[in-house]
């Protein structure tokens, strides 16, 4: 029976590893692609303005958002376009007082001649998906500019993206995400870092590469004709963005990913906010995985383009891996005798260690990308590390659910209108009031301890790092959930 534990402990433990290593490494191949390719991109000109402005209609997807709809409607009208090419369209599913705030600013951008019509539905079925598909039915727009209630675009965001166009097999431009709240606190600093990793260095890397990339859902424009030959929004994944964005390259469109230009947005302050946003990735992104990777390996593409969209579309496998190998460790080291010698589990935490240098590594290529003194900011990657492992319950959980199950609830994203000139989320509605929300972690985290102390005691040292880690990673998050949900972290992380 001890050899049959033994046995399958230890394969899932090198299973986990090589997936690992594998995800670990092809954050250095993301980095190389950038290197290589950056300096023809930037030495490329702009595309030239069209001769005539194309018509857009620009959709703003809505949901309870009463404290950051002003705030979007505001930016949209102020942009720089042809009001006559211009068209809005307010795709309003809220339940609470948001639609009623909206009136007032709606009615103020009509006096100015901006067409703007206030779409309402019945029922939110298919949730933003559904929203999306019900406008672009009365859309009057060539191309389709999309930004989430958090996203504040630049009033010059058309005339620099339009252009892009000129391309006729061009479906999509996507900007690069930036951060209005960065500084907010240590939550959102991390926050920060690892979306500037993604979006600084991954997605122009595979742009770059000719890679399968993604639309990320808001800040970007699509072309209406291609969104209707790849099958139009879908329902059936929580990531309709991502969805759409593989269907259409399967049908010979590109995607075209604009670094230079930035849209800025406002980041989860909380920590129960942001754990939903992941776990709606997660499990949307494997959703996305299961539906579309039989279409990706039958596609006539070459093998390494079929490998790097498998790698893409089942990136949030990671947060599992790391988990098993964290409940595992214990249990392995406890067996001695029948399971590898100390020594080999310490060369695996070495391994382990190694595919956790290719992500970091990219984090800190991003920051230099953006900023020349970029590097200072390495230093914050301790605490990301902290946080993302502090998550892996979390987003292990909605894989699993992704897997198992055909469930496609929608959680939004709580917003509070905090930018850069401050605010708080205390006292505003949309706050997870659940006393009991980092319970988990905090189990989590006492259990990583005591294998900690058990790893210690046996002499496998090589694994004692990540466990201490974890250890802090679960106990962080927990703390976090805990004084985020009863209001006694009201000043928790915050750096002003």
């Amino acid at each position: 029976m001890l050899l049959a534990v033994r046995a399958v402990f230890s394969v899932l433990y090198l299973m986990a590893l090589i997936g690992l290593f594998c995800y670990g490494v092809n954050a250095f191949v993301m980095v190389a692609l950038h290197w290589w390719h950056r300096r023809r991109v930037q030495a490329q000109r702009p595309p030239d303005p069209p001769a005539v402005w194309p018509m857009v209609t620009v959709q703003l997807p809505l949901y309870n958002e009463r404290y950051v709809a002003r705030r979007l409607l505001e930016a949209v009208g102020a942009l720089d376009y042809p009001v006559e090419r211009l068209e809005i369209q307010v795709l309003d599913d809220s339940t609470d007082d948001t639609t009623a705030l909206l009136a007032e600013p709606i009615k103020r951008l009509r006096t100015q001649g901006l067409q703007v019509a206030h779409l309402r539905r019945e029922a939110r079925a298919g949730f933003k998906a559904g929203a999306l598909a019900a406008g672009l039915h009365q859309a009057r727009g060539e191309f389709i500019a999309l930004f989430d209630a958090d996203f504040v675009p630049p009033p010059d965001f058309l005339r620099q993206t339009i252009p892009s166009f000129v391309a006729p097999q061009i479906a999509a431009v996507q900007t690069r995400w930036g951060h209005l709240n960065r500084d907010y606190s240590f939550l959102t600093l991390v926050q920060a870092l690892g979306l500037d990793g993604h979006f600084a260095v991954e997605q122009p890397a595979r742009c770059w590469g000719g890679l399968f990339l993604h639309f990320n859902g808001t800040a970007g424009v699509w072309r209406a004709a291609a969104i209707h030959d790849a099958g139009g929004w879908a329902c059936d994944t929580l990531t309709e963005d991502l969805d759409l964005s593989y269907r259409a390259q399967l049908c010979g469109w590109h995607i075209l990913y604009r670094p230079e230009l930035v849209c800025p947005a406002e980041l989860p302050v909380l920590i129960t906010g942001f754990k939903a946003q992941q776990c709606r990735w997660a499990k949307g992104c494997i959703q996305t995985a299961m539906k579309l990777l039989p279409a990706v390996v039958g596609a006539p593409l070459p093998v390494w383009i079929k490998y790097q969209a498998c790698i893409h579309l089942t990136s949030y496998l990671i947060s599992p891996l790391m988990l098993i190998v964290v409940l595992l460790a214990g249990p392995l080291v406890s067996l001695q005798g029948l399971t590898p010698l100390t020594a080999v589990l310490g060369g695996m935490g070495a391994v382990f260690g190694l595919s956790a240098f290719g992500p970091a590594s990219m984090l800190v290529y991003a920051q230099c990308v953006l900023d020349a003194q970029g590097w200072r900011r390495a230093p914050w990657l301790g605490a990301l590390m902290v946080i993302g492992v502090g998550l892996s319950w979390s987003i292990s959980s909605a894989v699993v659910s992704a897997l198992w199950t055909n469930e496609r609830a929608f959680a939004r994203t709580p917003k509070f209108g905090i930018g850069p000139e401050g605010g708080t989320w205390q006292g505003k509605t949309y706050v997870d009031r659940r006393p009991m929300a980092g319970a988990v972690e905090f189990g989590l985290g006492l259990y990583s301890a005591g294998m900690a102390w058990l790893v210690w005691d046996q002499g496998a040292n090589g694994l004692l790092p990540w466990l201490l880690l974890y250890t802090m990673g679960f106990f962080t998050v927990g703390a976090m959930a805990f004084l985020h949900t009863t209001g006694w972290g009201r000043r928790l992380g915050h750096r002003h």
